[in-house]
């Protein structure tokens, strides 16, 4: 890609980038805040993976970069607030403190442009499994760590014959009845939660699933992730909302061997409230 002026918004919105796994896209994301600049950024959760570090240790470099990088922002005067989640959930005895200008709460109110009022949270507060069955909860993270596995091998398998990436996990979760039904769930108590709050929407993360949907009088946003669809939600100067999607599109090059593979990185693709 040239080199271009980053685009610059009002507020910019991203979770789930589970640093400290192996999963996590901590080069596209580092790539994603060089083209991208913002006023606010919302760390919405799950950005440092507590689970799987008490596991096994993984903190490869880039995991490194990506913590300076947001450190280098606050320092430049962007405010950042990192509202914590259930993979860093060890952070919520924290709440209010700042660390290197970053502030750490368990939940927010963002005021748009347009006076939109939204609230800002991770969302594993209403996931009934992760707080009331935790033994569940922590199988079916193993569950998902072996269907980011699968996304690896399937990845490998398509590069090798020229086609571009496909995320067997985000397949699984629009085509098994369980987990549809499960986002579904998630969506209408997020909304709820919403109305209780005497906001206009909410804007959360954990379920990996970025979607902007009106559910009749509340806007419901998520996020997305940083493991599958490189997907973060934006705000423009005039309190627009959209979700932008990171895509790194591989292309096959000739050789005088036959075809070498290479990545690409793509500009954003964007989907409008």
């Amino acid at each position: 890609m040239s080199e271009t002026a980053p685009r610059r918004y009002r507020t910019l919105f991203i979770s789930d980038l589970h640093l400290g796994s192996k999963a996590a896209k901590a080069e596209f994301l580092i790539d994603f805040l060089r083209h991208h600049e913002a006023e606010t950024i919302y760390l919405v959760g799950d950005i440092v993976d507590g689970w799987r570090l008490r596991r096994a240790w993984h903190w490869p470099q880039a995991h490194n970069d990506v913590v300076q990088k947001l450190l280098r922002q606050a320092r430049k005067g962007v405010n950042i607030f990192y509202v914590a989640g259930n993979h860093d959930e060890f952070l919520r005895q924290f709440q209010g403190t700042h660390f290197g200008g970053i502030v750490v709460s368990d939940r927010a109110i963002h005021e748009t442009a347009d006076g939109k009022r939204f609230l800002v949270i991770h969302g594993d507060q209403f996931d009934t499994i992760v707080h009331n069955v935790r033994w569940l909860a922590y199988l079916g993270d193993r569950a998902y760590d072996f269907a980011v596995s699968v996304n690896r091998v399937v990845f490998r398998v398509r590069r090798t014959l020229g086609l571009p990436y496909w995320s067997f996990s985000s397949w699984a979760k629009v085509k098994v009845k369980k987990a549809v039904n499960f986002i579904g769930a998630f969506q209408k108590v997020l909304s709820e939660e919403a109305r209780r709050s005497e906001v206009d929407g909410v804007i959360c993360g954990h379920i990996h699933h970025a979607l902007i949907e009106r559910f009749e009088d509340v806007t419901y946003i998520n996020t997305g992730d940083w493991v599958e669809s490189c997907t973060a939600v934006v705000e423009h100067f005039d309190g627009s909302l959209e979700i932008l999607r990171w895509p790194h599109v591989l292309v096959v090059a000739p050789t005088g061997t036959g075809f070498k593979p290479r990545v690409i990185e793509g500009g954003a693709v964007v989907e409008a409230a």
